[in-house]
């Protein structure tokens, strides 16, 4: 139901919907679509184009497909955080994302060089998104430090690979553009195709999972989608390569 392409269709305001609703899917089933539009803080204009961009008539029908689509998942084990991982790796499962690691891995082959750049959680995935293409024969380096200085050497021939949950770190942000700037390609790893990252970047990848936060400070979001998309481009490269 919950398809990447589909998913990529949605603006801002349609996202919140998303995110509601896959975290309240149990409230979801017995709400009416003003009580839906206020929980996530739209209007029920917004909740009907979300339930058409789903391939849905009206909101009846949408709650209908998404009873269907919860009784369909009961049989995954219900761990915390599970049920964004399983809609995650179900929005992959088409041609569409084929087609976006494909062209991830036909802009990788062309650059000279590989920098991940992230900071915080993303910092380290960067450090092993650049083992793992180092290992697969793409020598890659990560930088995990937003200050580090960008000069015209570094980007020259280069693709700049920035992870990121929000897409809306302000150091990131500068990094990205230092490296546009300089005439360096920039791939973006982020949640969502409409953040500010995603934007500035030549090409980006979503993965389209709600932000998790503790205090509202400590950053939670699962990584597994960014794990799965590095290995995938990683091994895709791989086979490219021989």
């Amino acid at each position: 139901m919950f398809t990447h392409a589909a998913i990529a269709t949605l603006n801002g305001l349609e996202m919140m919907v998303y995110n509601f609703v896959i975290k309240n899917k149990d409230k979801v089933m017995y709400m009416t679509i003003r009580e839906l539009a206020d929980a996530a803080g739209v209007s029920t204009t917004t909740v009907l184009r979300f339930c058409r961009k789903l391939n849905c008539e009206g909101y009846s029908e949408f709650r209908v497909r998404f009873k269907l689509y919860l009784e369909q998942a009961e049989t995954q084990p219900a761990n915390f955080g599970s049920s964004e991982i399983i809609s995650f790796f179900k929005s992959t499962n088409n041609e569409e994302f084929d087609n976006l690691i494909d062209h991830a891995v036909d802009v990788i082959c062309t650059s000279e060089r590989i920098i991940f750049v992230g900071a915080g959680t993303s910092g380290a995935l960067a450090k092993y998104g650049a083992r793992f293409f180092s290992n697969v024969g793409k020598f890659s380096n990560h930088i995990d430090d937003p200050y580090f200085p960008v000069t015209n050497d570094m980007a020259r021939n280069a693709l700049a690979i920035v992870l990121s949950v929000s897409g809306e770190t302000e150091e990131i942000l500068r990094f990205a553009s230092q490296f546009s700037l300089h005439h360096c390609k920039v791939m973006s790893i982020t949640s969502h195709e409409n953040s500010s990252l995603a934007k500035l970047a030549d090409f980006n990848i979503s993965w389209h999972i709600p932000p998790v936060r503790i205090a509202g400070v400590y950053d939670i979001t699962t990584q597994i989608p960014v794990i799965y998309i590095l290995e995938t481009i990683g091994r895709r490269l791989a086979k490219r390569m021989l």
